[in-house]
């Protein structure tokens, strides 16, 4: 699309996974896959693995749209939200298209509620029915995956050593598999201790980051599930670590820090 008007913004990140945030609660700013692309740019633009947007909502305190580099729209991002709660301070509720979610800001960082966690294979979503718990499927040396829900959907292989596995080639191809109509998040994940894991992520329409909140949900909720890990579950990412806490039949409570790096204005984008 052609450029719009002149836009204030914010860079921040949690965890290395960085963000433009556009606060349009006051002042709307028109989006839509083209610029948010345009936008994503680390040459031609602002660069940042998701772009997202604040507008106005009549259900919660505000609702927030998340835009993939890629221009496409993701449910729900994790270390975006803790960004979003140290934007808004306090306790707040904002909506997104995964569900509304509830937001604590601590100190540099924050606790964000993700909600409760959905296994059934139309919630994921996937191509046909199947057992999540374990998919009869594998891609080379990545095998059986457990599919869960976030929010956005997440598909967990855990192996012997995360960092050994080709997920820059893997990634790709798990996520436009035709299992998955949506596409998916790829998480890799090996368990060091019932209560410690180490997370790799290929995420849909952003490729390899350095981390990724929702992957850090999903995959302790499936390392619980399974009986591989216990909560509360501290997830080591390149970018650093998270702490997940979930128990059967509750919601999702993820605790981490999130930065503002700095304001500014765009024109021409």
């Amino acid at each position: 699309m052609a450029s719009g008007a002149p836009f204030r913004f914010h860079k921040m990140h949690g965890l290395g996974n960085d963000f433009v945030v556009i606060d349009a609660r006051e002042s709307a700013v028109a989006m839509d896959a083209a610029r948010a692309r345009a936008i994503a740019d680390r040459r031609e633009g602002i660069g940042c693995d998701q772009l997202v947007l604040i507008e106005p909502s009549a259900t919660a305190d505000a609702k927030i749209t998340f835009f993939n580099a890629d221009g496409s729209l993701a449910e729900s991002c994790g270390n975006a939200s803790r960004c979003i709660a140290q934007l808004l301070g306090g306790e707040s509720r904002v909506e997104t298209a995964g569900g509304v979610i509830a937001l604590i800001a601590e100190g540099e960082g924050a606790t964000v509620d993700m909600g409760a966690p959905r296994f059934d294979w139309d919630a994921i979503p996937l191509a046909y029915p199947v057992d999540t718990a374990v998919l009869p499927v594998a891609w080379d040396e990545l095998e059986a995956p457990i599919a869960v829900n976030v929010g956005n959907p997440h598909a967990i292989f855990f192996v012997p050593d995360t960092d050994a596995v080709a997920l820059d080639r893997l990634g790709p191809l798990i996520e436009h598999d035709a299992l998955f109509p949506e596409r998916v998040n790829v998480n890799v994940a090996t368990i060091e201790s019932p209560q410690r894991l180490r997370l790799r992520v290929w995420e849909r329409g952003a490729g390899l980051t350095r981390a990724c909140g929702t992957g850090a949900c999903a995959t302790a909720v499936a390392a619980i599930r399974s009986g591989r890990a216990h909560s509360p579950v501290t997830v080591a990412l390149p970018g650093g670590e998270l702490v997940i806490a979930w128990a059967p039949g509750g919601t999702i409570r993820m605790t981490g820090p999130a930065a503002h790096v700095f304001t500014g204005e765009a024109r021409g984008l």
